[in-house]
């Protein structure tokens, strides 16, 4: 293992790890800087590597080479799948990205889209290290509690909302950090689990994954991995150092751990409900008892509804947020933001001419509520936040009355 600094490309953060008949070369760039492209230029040009690694996976590589591809997503298909988190976590880091291009004139990610294409252009063996957004959100948010995750909800929301310049401080980081960590470093810091999972398990994995390439045929002698600078220290130590099978680590690392069979927050919520309404009904008659489950359907069927009005939602989402908001909180599968935002999906489909003007609506607040697919994340959010809200209220004014 090395660092050296010798001139060109090589004046550039890097570390040398020789291992299993391979020469890696992780070369360190800024994820904004025009210093870092040319590096990654004159590296690949020097006709030193057979291979070329890169800290992207298939679907930023797609936002970064194809950007239409969000027009061909079937929106109505993320919703029905509950996988609007995972899409609206996808529009933040591209909102952020966007709002980072804007400010310094730089395309985020450039030198990683550099390194792809010239190693496609020069015939190099390319491969794709990084670990899948969408599954390395779904990793963290498997062990954070469910405050955790309302706070990590609303801070999206808040990314996705934002128009205002990145501060100075963030920039610097990210010339010395990852595009993940920058994006969303403000709920990792105070989250060890979200820590965890952006940044010291995409050490990991990315190592397992170049470890992996020893085993292929043909063999590389020379690798060139590309990777953001704050993954080399911990890079070149689970690279030297690790002896787990590679596929064994990426196996471990792209599991997502299944829900536990018995839904207990749903039980806990049900049960009081129900003992609530049967007491009211026991204690107080039809009178208490008809009062507290209409406390309920209002304080979550109304919020939920004003979340899904603040969205922007058709009258029959808001009827649709309204009527699932009392239910959803006893079903372990399902959000009342799911069921406005598919109601609002075939109601008002998203166009193609909407998916094409997303990246530039969501610059501005307004956007949100003009573009239908960035109002479906509205909406989602929203009513679930709304919902969530009236649980609380409603669960509270159940509890004063019968204490």
């Amino acid at each position: 293992m090395s660092e050296t600094g010798d001139t060109g490309w090589q004046d550039q953060p890097h570390r040398i790890v020789e291992r299993d008949g391979v020469r890696y070369t992780l070369l360190g760039t800024a994820h904004v800087s025009r210093a870092s492209v040319e590096a990654v230029q004159a590296a690949i040009s020097s006709d030193a590597f057979d291979t070329v690694a890169v800290e992207l996976d298939a679907g930023r590589l797609q936002a970064l080479t194809d950007p239409d591809a969000l027009a061909r997503l079937d929106i109505v298909k993320v919703i029905r799948e509950n996988r609007t988190p995972m899409f609206a976590a996808n529009l933040a880091l591209a909102a952020y990205q966007r709002r980072l291009a804007e400010q310094l004139e730089v395309e985020p990610g450039a030198e990683l889209k550099t390194a792809v294409l010239q190693a496609r252009e020069q015939g190099l063996a390319m491969h794709l290290i990084d670990r899948e957004v969408g599954l390395t959100f779904r990793r963290a948010l498997q062990e954070l509690g469910w405050w955790s995750r309302a706070k990590l909800s609303t801070g999206l929301l808040a990314t996705l909302l934002v128009d205002e310049d990145v501060e100075d401080d963030e920039i610097e980081k990210l010339k010395q950090g990852d595009m993940l960590e920058s994006a969303f470093g403000e709920f990792a810091q105070g989250s060890p689990a979200l820590y965890q999972a952006l940044i010291a398990e995409r050490d990991r994995y990315m190592a397992a994954k170049l470890r992996a390439l020893a085993q292929i045929e043909p063999k590389p002698r020379e690798v060139l991995a590309v990777v953001g600078a704050g993954h080399l220290a911990g890079m070149e130590t689970h690279l030297a150092a690790d002896t787990d099978a590679p596929a064994e680590v990426e196996r471990e690392l792209e599991t997502v751990k299944p829900k536990s069979k018995v839904p207990w927050m749903e039980l806990v919520i049900g049960a009081f409900l129900l003992g609530g309404f049967v007491w009211g009904f026991w204690k107080g008659g039809v009178d208490v008892g008809a009062d507290l489950l209409l406390q309920w359907v209002l304080a979550t069927g109304v919020l939920g509804a004003i979340g899904c009005a603040i969205a922007g939602g058709h009258p029959l989402s808001i009827l649709a947020a309204f009527v699932s908001s009392p239910l959803t909180p006893l079903h372990p599968a399902l959000a009342s933001g799911t069921v406005s935002a598919f109601v609002e999906a075939n109601l008002r489909k998203p166009t193609y001419a909407d998916f094409l003007a997303l990246r530039d609506d969501v610059q501005h607040w307004k956007g949100w509520w003009k573009n239908r697919v960035a109002r479906l994340v509205l909406n989602f959010f929203l009513t679930s936040m709304g919902t969530a809200i009236g649980v609380w209220t409603g669960g509270l004014r159940m509890l004063g009355k019968l204490v």
